[in-house]
């Protein structure tokens, strides 16, 4: 005889795992999010969490999002009242003490298209936005072709290109010859 799992204890093991995962003994990931529901902010994810969203989750102390670019300075602001927020060429990085997430908001403008097509997903135990699959597989190529990132992430980047072709070999004519041969 089986045992069946409701919906509801799925997403709380998921988030009750991902929790104990990241450390977050603060709350942070409730608290970021919570910041982005006050102030209106227009979001969606990208990235790894983004792949799980499709494709079988793996493990990751990231969270990627792209926030609308006039909503940027403002969340920054607010942002840095409550955590730790460092800005950089192409990204904005939010941390808090108290927990081993590390939170990335995109502000390469390639990235601000995908709000326009994000629909709501379970990623972690929570509905969020999420960039739609065609996108989170273009922002993979991006970072996967990127010279500057360093070689383990780029082999990141592959692993989650191949797992969202996995799931949808339909969009594989969107990945470029040079990385399809890599995935072999």
């Amino acid at each position: 005889m089986g045992v069946r799992l409701e919906r509801g204890a799925i997403t709380m093991k998921a988030r009750a795992f991902w929790k104990a995962v990241t450390m977050d003994r603060e709350e942070f990931l409730d608290q970021f999010l919570g910041v982005l529901r006050a102030g209106g902010v227009h979001y969606c994810l990208v990235g790894g969490q983004a792949v799980n969203a499709y494709a079988e989750p793996v493990v990751s102390l990231g969270l990627d999002v792209v926030v609308a670019a006039d909503q940027l300075k403002a969340l920054e602001a607010a942002l840095a009242q409550r955590f730790v927020v460092e800005r950089f060429e192409h990204c904005i990085n939010v941390s808090a003490p108290g927990s081993d997430l590390r939170v990335q908001i995109q502000t390469d403008p390639r990235y601000f298209a995908f709000l326009d097509h994000a629909t709501p997903r379970e990623v972690l135990g929570l509905t969020v936005p999420v960039a739609r699959l065609e996108d989170v597989l273009q922002g993979k190529i991006w970072a996967a072709l990127d010279p500057t990132r360093r070689p383990s992430k780029r082999q990141k980047d592959l692993a989650d290109i191949a797992r969202l072709l996995e799931v949808a070999p339909e969009v594989r004519d969107r990945v470029p010859a040079e990385l399809l041969a890599r995935l072999i």
